[in-house]
């Protein structure tokens, strides 16, 4: 795994506005960066599908066992008046679409599963097609070495999937949902609309303020159309604990992601992962605060709900070393034995392993200066060599 310096394609920021990725700059700081790239072996690239996917059904082995539990129920925080719905929706298997799981590893040694972003993962245009553009155009340049290649089926995964949702589970027709206000989010939305309707699933897009309720308890769009299906990039956390939470089970939606995805996105997983999985080479050890956890030289502390970064802490002899604010912590929290992210130069690097369908599927490459990602890390396109 080297990072390579490279030269920019001179009209890509052009491209990239006419292929709509509009969150390419964020508030004035470069997000999407192409002045280098990492470069893998075929070697390296096969043991990260394989520790992807082993991963991955680990993780699945944690749903049985927290659906089948009311003490973990309670655990993970899920809200009592929804276990059946969370439940029913893992016992009558409802589809899921995609997942990412965030991994420290540097091409050496075992990769360390940091997190699994199962619920709402972003990052997946730029890496499912932003980056594939720039590899076409940089082999085309001769800036790349001779047989270059990228871990990435993601589109063509994602176009198979919309398609078995159609042909296979039903899905006639599948309206699409995100909050307002966020560039990638709404990039992220409209990317799988379109990866939707090249598989002849017809779609609508609508924000999720705009979701009503019929008279009869069914959810409706702006045009008072049921909707059946939704794919909504909002956080399952968030809809388990609002007004329409009970109307849920009865609304009669067939969600993307589904209900059980819940328990993966959340960081309780990660506790239970090591204790079902003790010493597992790609597990870092994980326990509840709440549990009087062993003493460590130096951990981190998550929020159950955190999401980008937010309220994480590193702390190393009992002392807090780096720290992300935000709105989470409430839930209560969970703490990781730290394990350092690759530095390569001043930043640090992190693994988004994705999976569509469960199957490994493709990687995206974040750098941070610091120690914690963050939403506004910058994203690199990647290549692998025979």
């Amino acid at each position: 795994m080297k990072r390579i310096a490279i030269t920019e394609r001179p009209d890509w920021q052009e491209k990239a506005t006419e292929y709509g990725f509009r969150f390419h700059t964020m508030h004035g700081e470069p997000y999407w960066c192409e002045d280098a790239y990492y470069q893998f072996t075929l070697p390296q690239i096969d043991y990260l599908e394989d520790t992807t996917q082993e991963l991955h059904q680990m993780c699945l082995q944690v749903v049985e066992k927290v659906v089948e539990s009311e003490a973990l129920l309670t655990k993970f925080r899920i809200p009592k008046h929804t276990w059946d719905f969370v439940r029913n929706a893992w016992k009558t298997s409802q589809p899921s679409l995609y997942s990412r799981l965030d991994l420290a590893w540097d091409g050496q040694g075992n990769a360390r599963l940091l997190e699994n972003n199962a619920d709402t993962p972003t990052s997946l245009y730029e890496a499912a097609f932003f980056q594939w553009i720039w590899l076409e155009d940089q082999l085309k340049a001769g800036n790349l070495p001779v047989g270059s290649d990228q871990f990435n089926s993601l589109q063509e995964k994602l176009i198979e999937r919309f398609t078995a949702l159609h042909q296979q589970h039903g899905f006639s027709w599948l309206h699409f949902a995100c909050c307002r206000d966020t560039d990638e989010d709404k990039g992220t939305v409209q990317y799988l609309q379109d990866c939707a309707t090249e598989a002849g699933l017809p779609s609508e897009f609508l924000y999720i303020d705009e979701i009503g309720l019929g008279e009869k308890g069914q959810f409706t769009d702006i045009h008072d159309q049921v909707i059946s299906n939704l794919f909504k990039l909002y956080p399952w956390e968030f809809m388990l604990r609002e007004m329409f939470s009970t109307k849920l089970e009865d609304a009669g939606v067939r969600w993307l992601e589904p209900a059980w995805k819940s328990i993966l996105s959340n960081k309780a997983l990660l506790p239970l992962l090591w204790q079902m999985f003790p010493n597992h080479p790609n597990l870092l050890p994980a326990y509840f605060a709440e549990d009087n956890p062993p003493s460590m030289d130096k951990y981190v502390v998550k929020p159950l709900f955190s999401r980008e970064g937010a309220n994480i802490s590193i702390v190393e002899n009992g002392q807090k070393i780096a720290h992300v604010d935000g709105p989470y912590g409430e839930e209560g929290y969970i703490v990781q034995q730290f394990h350092p992210l690759p530095k390569f130069g001043d930043s640090y690097t992190l693994i988004g392993s994705w999976l569509i369908d469960d199957r490994p599927a493709g990687i995206g490459l974040r750098e941070d200066r610091d120690l914690i990602t963050q939403d506004l890390s910058r994203f690199y396109p990647h290549t692998f060599i025979e």
